[in-house]
């Protein structure tokens, strides 16, 4: 029998809400991907050019700290989820996908997002990470349904 595991980051908690959903439904350990600096609410004003995350988002070999990294040998499949920032995953789950130990696992992505698709997010990932087996790619605004499974 295969374990699971939903990995995700979340800045203002919509994330975190359907990753604690998510991992019920698949029968899943969970892991968040914290920065080592938590993000306040002026670091999160995309409106301002001068904010961390957009100053991180405009910068693509950005990776800022995070706390920790979960021991990812016995799992076979990873849920990896995120918000949709600029139409892409935030740096954090960039900082993650480099350090951890990913090859050999099955990737399946989710986000959440305000008004963004995920299709650029995910071919931007697979560009990004050849060698991992990312696959899938839902947008979870909604109800959840085990058609993600």
């Amino acid at each position: 029998m295969s374990k699971n595991l939903v990995a995700y980051f979340s800045a203002s908690g919509i994330t975190a809400r359907k990753a604690e959903e998510l991992a019920k439904l698949a029968v899943a350990d969970l892991f968040e991907i914290e920065p080592l600096q938590p993000y306040s609410d002026a670091d999160l004003d995309w409106t301002n050019s001068n904010s961390r995350s957009t100053v991180e988002m405009k910068d693509e070999s950005c990776r800022p700290a995070i706390k920790s990294l979960p021991d990812l040998s016995g799992y076979d499949t990873i849920y990896l989820g995120f918000p949709i920032w600029w139409g892409v995953a935030p740096r954090p789950v960039d900082t993650f996908l480099d350090q951890a130990d990913l090859k050999g696992k099955k990737i399946e992505l989710f986000a959440t997002s305000g008004g963004s698709g995920i299709r650029a997010a995910v071919h931007t990932m697979k560009g990004e990470y050849p060698d991992l087996d990312i696959e899938g790619g839902k947008l979870l605004n909604g109800p959840l349904t085990t058609d993600l499974l």
